[in-house]
């Protein structure tokens, strides 16, 4: 059973000129929505969801992916990735959590666009317009913190209240001034290592 998409929507920002200076390389954040039928609306509680996540995640997380490459004119232009889902108030935020937190839905973004990091995520409950926030990470890199950024944006009709939207989130570049470093440099000057940064 594929799941029911209502609508996809896209959502692109370039950024030029940011702190008042002009980017030597422009930021794209590019995220892309599919607003679905929560496949448990009107059920109560359901105690076995895995059926139906094995059923809709995959094909969802194919069709994101390829939306994602589109805008960003291909695979490997992508360096930040993420995602995020929101459900409707008549769902639950295990019917959001459900849908993108299994390995056959990420595991087709990861595949997509070659990446080795686990993907950042955010999942939530509103009514129409709540905002999708999605948090990324470097696809390669989970210590680069040039590429922690998070896309905001929201859509005016969903999610309704028997909707979820599951979203994908990619970045073409990083901040365009970072100057931060990476969180290598503050483990190696506490004398902490990336295995054990709490050094506990």
């Amino acid at each position: 059973m594929p799941a029911e998409i209502r609508r996809t929507v896209t959502h692109v920002e370039n950024t030029y000129i940011d702190a008042g200076r002009i980017a030597e390389n422009p930021l794209k954040l590019i995220a892309v929505a599919a607003i679905i039928k929560n496949p448990w609306a009107g059920q109560g509680f359901v105690d076995d969801l895995k059926t139906t996540i094995r059923e809709i995640a995959p094909g969802l997380g194919k069709k994101l992916s390829g939306m994602i490459i589109e805008a960003a004119g291909s695979a490997d232009a992508v360096e930040g990735y993420g995602k995020c889902s929101v459900v409707g108030m008549g769902g639950e935020i295990e019917h959001a959590a459900g849908l993108i937190h299994t390995v056959p839905f990420g595991n087709e973004y990861r595949e997509a666009v070659g990446a080795k990091t686990y993907l950042a995520f955010n999942n939530t409950r509103g009514p129409a317009s709540t905002p999708i926030m999605i948090p990324l990470m470097d696809k390669h890199d989970g210590g680069r913190r040039s590429h922690y950024l998070s896309i905001h944006f929201s859509i005016p009709d969903a999610p309704a209240d028997d909707e979820i939207i599951i979203a994908l989130g990619a970045s073409v570049g990083g901040r365009p001034h970072h100057r931060i470093g990476d969180r290598y440099e503050d483990l190696k000057a506490m004398g902490r290592d990336v295995d054990n940064p709490a050094g506990v």
